[in-house]
């Protein structure tokens, strides 16, 4: 029987300047991202302490450095670049899923967000 340990930090939002528009760049807008870690399988929590496992506060810390402190024309680079510093500083991770929403992406019609989502592995 597959044992499988998810972390889940969901809606965390950012306003940002990203988008290929000059407008995008120089008003920013509100962003929404949720970031799923796997965890490796053989994992386990019996010491019940945060060292044992991947550290949330640190993950969010990271995430916000990245979507707040680069600039990205496409929501899907910033995922990417998301989840490779993820899977290159969190060790214990063996999948991140990352999902960036831009509820005011510039289209003409109603919508309630365009969306990317990544998913890497090691």
């Amino acid at each position: 029987m597959k044992q499988t340990t998810q972390i889940e930090l969901k809606g965390l939002e950012f306003f940002a300047y990203h988008g290929v528009l000059p407008e995008e760049a120089k008003l920013g807008q509100r962003f929404s991202l949720d970031v799923v870690l796997s965890l490796d399988s053989d994992m386990r929590f019996e010491s019940d302490a945060v060292e044992s496992t991947v550290n949330y506060a640190e993950v969010y810390a990271l995430v916000e450095s990245i979507f707040t402190g680069e600039r990205f024309n496409l929501i899907e680079r910033a995922a990417e670049a998301i989840s490779e510093r993820v899977l290159a500083d969190f060790k214990r991770v063996c999948e991140v899923k990352v999902t960036v929403r831009k509820p005011s992406a510039p289209l003409p019609g109603v919508f309630e967000y365009c969306s990317a989502e990544v998913t890497r592995c090691r």
